[in-house]
């Protein structure tokens, strides 16, 4: 493998596991992140002010952010509701979460997994007909602090519905940071995605990376400085840090299109925006780490 594809997800997936910080800050850490070279950046999520706080000021984010021509921007959606609010907004790429452990999915979405399988069934000719891509995001694709092991069947059953409605893309995402390399062969022996979502809880966010690519996938999301998690899933704090993983995969000799000194820039103006340090060991080991 020559290249991967990261998608940065810090001004969401990030920041909605932070405290709340003004708009103004968001809009800079979008903005640094665009001239990075990053391809994809999922930039916001349309949901209730009462859910996410953190994510009450997405549609004057996305107003004020610069919209880099070379960079695809994502929106994150819970219902029809925020779909329309997406598709309003100028999105044409739309992301939307079902748990497979039916417990997470009703403390994160206060329904069950069935229940949300039908509301995106019914989502995907709204997205569709407005010219938008939905992608299914499978939450607790690789354990879950409520139920423990997800089966990897379970997972499968519930990509095979979703794009029998005609989902554009699937994405698995390690929830909980339960994943270890023998859970992604598992659940890949079993069924692919289009990407993966690591979390670094447990320290074995950059394994799980490795092991994926040694199975073919090519795409990854990952979040500057290491910042987010789930607000739902407890314990489930630290993204796996996109500079350690562009480190990770330069060092390789694997293209990602990203300026890693750049990157470690933005995670030094994250850690300001935050006030607080922030969990990337590329971060605080210094120049040594910042391959050309």
């Amino acid at each position: 493998m020559t290249s991967v594809s990261i998608r940065e997800v810090a001004p969401r997936d990030g920041l909605q596991n932070e405290a709340p910080i003004p708009t103004d800050a968001k809009v800079r850490l979008i903005d640094a992140l665009s001239r990075t070279g990053v391809g994809r950046i999922e930039a916001v999520s349309f949901v209730h002010p009462k859910a996410i706080p953190q994510m009450a000021d997405a549609d004057e984010v996305w107003a004020r952010a610069w919209h880099n021509p070379d960079v695809r921007y994502s929106a994150l959606i819970p219902n029809t509701r925020g779909a329309q609010r997406a598709i309003a907004a100028g999105f044409t790429e739309i992301e939307v979460v079902v748990s497979a452990s039916d417990t997470h999915n009703r403390r994160n979405l206060n329904r069950s997994t069935e229940e949300s399988l039908d509301d995106i069934g019914a989502l995907i000719p709204l997205v569709h007909e407005a010219g938008a891509t939905l992608e299914v995001i499978v939450a607790t694709s690789f354990g879950c602090p409520f139920e423990g092991d997800i089966d990897p069947k379970r997972v499968a059953g519930i990509v095979e519905r979703v794009r029998a409605d005609g989902a554009d893309r699937i994405a698995f995402g390690d929830t909980t940071g339960m994943g270890t390399p023998r859970r992604v062969r598992d659940l890949l022996s079993e069924v692919r995605p289009d990407l993966l979502h690591f979390h670094n809880t447990r320290g074995t966010g950059l394994a799980n990376i490795l092991t994926a690519l040694e199975l073919g996938v090519a795409e990854f999301d990952a979040s500057v400085g290491g910042i987010g998690g789930c607000p739902y899933a407890p314990g489930a704090s630290g993204n796996v840090a996109t500079e350690e993983v562009v480190h990770m995969l330069h060092d390789m000799g694997i293209d990602t299109g990203i300026d890693l000194d750049n990157l470690i820039t933005v995670a030094e103006l994250a850690e300001d925006l935050l006030g607080k340090t922030l969990p990337s060991g590329v971060l605080r080991a210094g120049p040594r780490t910042r391959l050309v």
